[in-house]
């Protein structure tokens, strides 16, 4: 396990190493690298252990573990937090939990990235790319400023709204300005919004192919995240259980796993697509969760695997993901890291494979020798998480070195005692050894009060009565 980085190495030597170690040309040949196509298939609530290739037993996932086969698999990956939409405005702004734009999933408002915030699509745009998205977005909702066409992608089709993620059989999906109506479907359950995600996403890659544009996809799928109560008893919407109808199991694992197979299966289409236009070795494809899996998954799954907590806590459970990257004649393949990378980094590592500028003042770093199975070449001490500024506990957490310190503060700004684990020796936090180790706790706890820059927007301690601000739509 690293995470204590070597001094960062000048500009020239670090521009060599990258030529060398991940795109394998000679920089004595003058040879100008292609920038790759950029592919980030994000799933909702997955958890780290929901994987055949990270030790899921009951549910099959062949695609995606063929990734892992023909890639990169890291064991140390974090999102950008314990929901949904700070994750992505982490993975968006290269900015940490502390600093980001949207920094829980509550008060809901209608735009969280304003005109003023650089995206990463914004930043791939401006090298030339074609920026695509299907999914849930969360930043910014239809006519303001925060969507997605508005913040760097010349497509987006899908959910703006947070909360209409929750119906997989809407009334309608946004499509760039517009919408896909879908008059009847909550009534009808006729289309399916994970099946038109895919095929967008596919018509995408195809004519970005033709254009022979380099893109950016990304692809923020629902699945297997959670649904209204109103479309299914479990909040588990699929259109069928196979291929594990006949399995003895309760009715919410038949659903779920049924979701994670659609999944494997979409991300296996988007994978051949790729082959068969002979696209591979000029693209990037990346898979990953948005935050760990959720408490209510059959516990006959195991949804975190060794790690403790779910989503929205700041625990293992609620952060660390599955994170797989393939680049055929790039990254080397059946690699596993134990390299320490976050949601941030994905912005500044983007931006150096696009050669596009990397704004000042990030979070986030470059891991592109992370991509190719070498240490990171980065001096960042520490990796930082809060959640509930507006509930009625507020969380924060800190990774120093393989120190895991979680805080918990009440309302009126008292706070509870930092809990101190070691990762390297207890990865399912079970033993808080804050008692043995003072000097850390002192060092950690330094770390929480200067990671955060204080947003209007989130007043810590004042709890959110709010409700969603996106109903249900129905035709009658």
């Amino acid at each position: 396990m690293r995470f204590c980085f070597p001094q960062r190495l000048t500009q020239t030597l670090y521009t060599f190493s990258i030529a060398t170690l991940l795109l394998g040309l000679s920089s004595a040949m003058g040879i100008e690298p292609s920038r790759p196509n950029i592919i980030f298939i994000m799933a909702d609530d997955l958890g780290y252990g929901d994987l055949g290739c990270y030790g899921q037993q009951l549910i099959e996932t062949p695609n995606i573990d063929r990734l892992a086969t023909e890639g990169i698999r890291f064991t140390q990956a974090y999102a950008g937090g314990p929901v949904c939409t700070p994750s992505r405005s982490v993975l968006m702004t290269g900015l940490h939990n502390g600093h980001t734009v949207a920094r829980d999933n509550v008060p809901h408002y209608p735009t969280y990235l304003e005109d003023g915030d650089t995206t990463l699509a914004e930043v791939l745009a401006s090298a030339g790319y074609r920026c695509g998205g299907v999914g849930k977005w969360s930043l910014g909702d239809a006519n303001s400023v925060g969507r997605a066409t508005n913040q760097g992608f010349d497509t987006w089709f899908g959910y703006l709204n947070q909360d209409h993620a929750h119906y997989y059989f809407p009334e309608y999906l946004d499509d760039d300005e517009g919408r896909l109506e879908l008059p009847g479907n909550m009534k009808s359950h006729h289309t399916y919004s994970h099946t038109q995600l895919t095929e967008r996403a596919l018509r995408f890659i195809r004519e970005s192919h033709d254009r022979k544009q380099p893109f950016f996809l990304y692809a923020a799928y629902t699945l297997p995240h959670f649904s209204s109560p109103k479309e299914d008893v479990d909040g588990l919407t699929v259109p069928t259980t196979a291929p594990y109808s006949d399995r003895d199991w309760e009715p919410k694992a038949k659903k779920y796993a049924a979701m994670i197979h659609m999944l494997d299966q979409d991300v296996g289409r988007i994978t051949h697509l790729v082959d068969q236009r002979e696209m591979a070795n000029e693209t990037l494809i990346i898979f990953t969760s948005d935050n760990g899996g959720h408490r209510s998954v059959a516990e006959r799954f195991d949804t975190n695997g060794p790690l403790r907590g779910y989503k929205r806590d700041l625990t293992e459970g609620g952060i660390r993901v599955p994170l797989i990257a393939r680049w055929p004649g790039q990254i080397p393949a059946n690699l596993t890291s134990d390299e320490v990378i976050a949601f941030q980094d994905m912005l500044p590592t983007f931006a150096e494979l696009a050669g596009a500028t990397v704004p000042a003042n990030l979070d986030g770093i470059s891991v592109v020798t992370a991509l190719n199975g070498g240490p990171l070449q980065s001096d960042r001490e520490s990796l930082y998480w809060d959640f509930g500024h507006c509930r009625s506990r507020y969380h924060q957490a800190v990774r120093w070195k393989d120190w895991k310190g979680i805080r918990s503060e009440i309302r009126l700004g008292v706070a509870g005692p930092i809990e101190l684990y070691d990762l390297r020796h207890d990865l399912g936090e079970e033993h808080n050894v804050a008692a043995d180790h003072p000097e850390v706790v002192q060092h950690i706890e330094q770390i929480m009060n200067t990671a955060v820059t204080p947003s209007k927007k989130y007043p810590i301690g004042e709890v959110y009565k709010g409700h969603a601000i996106w109903q249900a739509q129905t035709n009658k």
